[in-house]
């Protein structure tokens, strides 16, 4: 199956996931990779310039003028920023905080290309108990 670079390296996410919890999950993998050594600095420029045009006095269209466009242009240009900012990101280091994200949630990261089935699950060998239901009523004898 051919899939365009975006779409390369992306995590298969549940399709229960919500608007606002991509964006914050979006939001935390811009800041991870902002602060990361591994990126380089001319592309962390890229967020630097979209949120100092948001604060910066002169504005294309300015949101007195026209207040539901000026503000809309403003949010348009930082999330062509933010996103050109972690497309131009290494796709490993992008790959490995994601997975990081993710994995606080418990979801996993799975690269569309990769071949053969997933690995096997890590089994961990404990002893354990089997401990009786107390609020299961239990059930009457025939």
């Amino acid at each position: 199956m051919n899939q365009s670079p975006q779409q390369q390296g992306k995590p298969d996410l549940p399709a229960k996931s919500g608007m606002l919890s991509d964006l914050v999950r979006q939001l935390r993998l811009v800041w991870r990779l902002y602060w990361d050594s591994r990126v380089p600095l001319w592309v962390k420029t890229i967020p630097t310039a979209a949120l100092a045009y948001v604060i910066w006095p002169i504005d294309v269209i300015p949101e007195l003028a026209v207040p539901l466009i000026g503000a809309l242009d403003d949010l348009g240009l930082v999330l062509l920023g933010l996103t050109t900012f972690v497309n131009l990101c290494p796709p490993d280091v992008v790959q490995e905080h994601m997975q990081a994200i993710l994995g606080e949630s418990g979801w996993t990261v799975t690269k569309p290309d990769q071949p053969g089935p997933p690995p096997e699950p890590k089994v961990i060998e404990a002893p354990y108990t089997i401990q009786p239901e107390k609020d299961k009523p239990k059930d009457p004898q025939p």
